[in-house]
Formats: structure tokens, sequence, C-alpha cells
């Protein structure tokens, strides 16, 4: 006969598993798609302007986490800064016109604003109070347009508090919670998350924990769905 001391760990070793393969089949039947972005990114408004409607082509729900993409190159793309500092000119010259060709393609303005790169933290601290409110596509929508279309300078409260007005938030509440340790450390959380998932820029995305880096992944990702290949 097993001891009681063996008996009780293969128990416990029994309901773990239960417990691992009850996570795996969640994650596998997931019906969402988790949109890691920051605003700061022109490639990801690109990206920002498609999810919406492949999520609702194939009935999926959007989890929304904005991060700090300037957080996660720090700690694991550190080669982003020096392409900025010294970008090879042809790399550059097809960047740009690819660029152009997306937004056409995706039916939206983008010009590179004066400030770039812009520090993104109180817009996506908004993009945090936005989503708890259930208004995030519109807030986040804005101030995409605001930055990359119209050229305004994203880092400052009082922009941002006139997109939330127009975005239908409250806006007394909207400039306490992005001065709030709540705000803070959720998009510390986010960021740190992406990271710990093999994430290295914006946007990046995950269907049933299979990752998807960059715009012009979206289409991929809507092969694999419509295939059944994840």
């Amino acid at each position: 006969m097993l001891s009681n001391n063996i008996a009780r760990k293969l128990k416990a070793f029994f309901c773990l598993n239960k417990i691992i393969n009850l996570q795996y089949l969640l994650i596998m039947r997931a019906n969402y798609i988790e949109f890691y972005f920051d605003c700061s990114s022109p490639w990801t408004y690109l990206a920002f302007a498609e999810i919406v409607s492949l999520s609702q082509r194939h009935e999926l729900d959007i989890d929304w986490k904005p991060v700090l993409v300037g957080g996660v190159f720090n700690t694991v793309n550190q080669d982003v800064y020096e392409f900025r500092k010294k970008p090879n000119p042809l790399k550059l010259s097809y960047s740009n016109d690819d660029l152009h060709l997306w937004s056409k393609v995706r039916g939206i303005s983008i010009s590179f604003p004066e400030v770039f790169p812009v520090n993104s933290v109180k817009a996506m601290r908004g993009c945090l109070f936005a989503n708890k409110e259930n208004q995030l596509a519109e807030f986040a929508d804005n101030v995409f347009q605001a930055y990359w279309s119209e050229g305004k300078d994203i880092s400052q409260e009082d922009l941002l508090v006139d997109i939330a007005k127009n975005s239908n938030l409250d806006t007394e509440e909207f400039k306490k919670f992005i001065a709030s340790q709540e705000a803070k450390d959720l998009l510390i959380k986010n960021t740190d998350e992406l990271i710990e998932r093999g994430g290295f820029g914006s946007p990046t995305f995950f269907y049933k924990e299979k990752m998807f880096f960059g715009n012009d992944r979206l289409h991929l990702l809507e092969e694999a769905i419509s295939k059944n290949l994840i």
C-alpha cells in the first residue's frame, strides 16, 4: 500500500495535471485576439485600422493590451535605436514607400510628425482608462489620428483630455486615472507581459498563444483562422 504522504502527492500531481490540461483546452478554444500596442508606432496604426474589422469577420473579441514600446525596446530590442541613429538608406526608402502604400490600403492618412519619437506614457495610460470604460477603440483611434494624421504632440495632457472628451469619456476621471499608481502599474504589467511572451515591438498580437508581429501579419493571422491552422 502507498503511504499517506505518497498518496497525497500523487493526488496533488493529478489535480495539477488536470488544471494544466484544462488551461490548455481553454487556450485552444479561445475566441479572442490579444492585441498589444503603442500609439507611437505608425505600423501599429495600420494594424489597428484593420484589427476590428478582422475580429468582426471571424466573430472574435479583442483583448486590448496597451504597452510602452520604448520599454520593450530598452529590454529586448535596442537595435531599433541603432537603426534610427544610422539608418540604411535603401531600407529606409523602401520602408517609407511601404508605409505610404499600406496607408492607402487601410484608408488612413499617415505622415511623420515633427515630434518623433514621442513620449506616449500618458496616451497609453489614457488607453487603459478608455478600455475600462469600454471606449478604447474610439479613444485609441482618435489618438492615432491626432498623432499620425494631424501631427499633434500626444505627450501633451491638454490634448489627451480633449481627445478623451471627444471620445465620450469623463475628463476629470480621465485625468485622475492617468496620474494614478494603478495606471502606472498596469502599463508596466502589460509591457513586461509582452516581453515575457517573446514580444519585441508593436503591434504584437496573439491568437491561441500563437504570436504575430507587425501590420503585414494580419493577413497571415486571418488565413490561419480561416483554414483552422492554429
